[in-house]
């Protein structure tokens, strides 16, 4: 095993939001970065409608379900399988290709953007590719989400940061950078948290 590969899984097994995701059932340690957005920012109610784009492997997800409970649904779309989650109806495939909105019963009140390309290790390359990603998710947003609604997508700092930060917006009313406390503190991700569609 190479070293960096010892590192990671060395810090995975001590990590406190790895222990406590599994403690609590969740999918991932990501769970908690929702968690913290919608206790600082209220992000999710009763009875919203949820996309949750690159879902795999589902901790968003299940934050979505139990916190959109009674009356919400949540759709997760990845090009990847994810096993079945309770109150999720989940999609696999490309979300650039998907009817959601068929899926979702409408537009949605909050769509979420965890998503990931396949990393490289070639920095400019995996920020090009992470910002295509959540380009093509603001204009998923412009035709699914309802003009009141909230876009949470992860984004790298880098090159392709301010061009993300731009497009969002030109297309929202408010845009405010957020670094979650699960975040680790080594990463260059920030998530950026979109509201209210501007009328264009």
């Amino acid at each position: 095993m190479a070293k960096s590969n010892k590192a990671w899984l060395r810090r995975h097994v001590t990590d406190t939001y790895v222990r406590r995701a599994r403690e609590a059932g969740y999918r991932s340690r990501a769970a908690y970065k929702l968690l913290e957005f919608i206790a600082r920012d209220k992000l999710l109610k009763p009875g919203m409608r949820v996309l949750d784009l690159g879902a795999a492997p589902g901790g968003w997800s299940q934050v979505a379900a139990e916190r959109v409970k009674p009356g919400g649904k949540v759709v997760a779309v990845d090009l990847l399988a994810v096993k079945p989650i309770q109150g999720v109806t989940i999609l696999q495939g490309d979300f650039r290709e998907a009817d959601l909105e068929a899926a979702l019963g409408g537009k949605a009140d909050v769509v979420l953007s965890d998503m990931m390309p396949n990393i490289t290790g070639v920095p400019l390359v995996d920020q090009a590719r992470a910002a295509e990603i959540a380009l093509a998710a603001i204009e998923l947003c412009r035709k699914s989400l309802k003009p009141e609604g909230a876009f949470l997508v992860k984004i790298f700092h880098g090159e392709a940061f301010d061009q993300v930060l731009k497009a969002l917006k030109d297309v929202f009313q408010t845009v405010e950078v957020r670094k979650p406390a699960a975040s680790r503190g080594e990463s260059r991700e920030n998530y950026l948290l979109a509201r209210g569609l501007k009328r264009h």
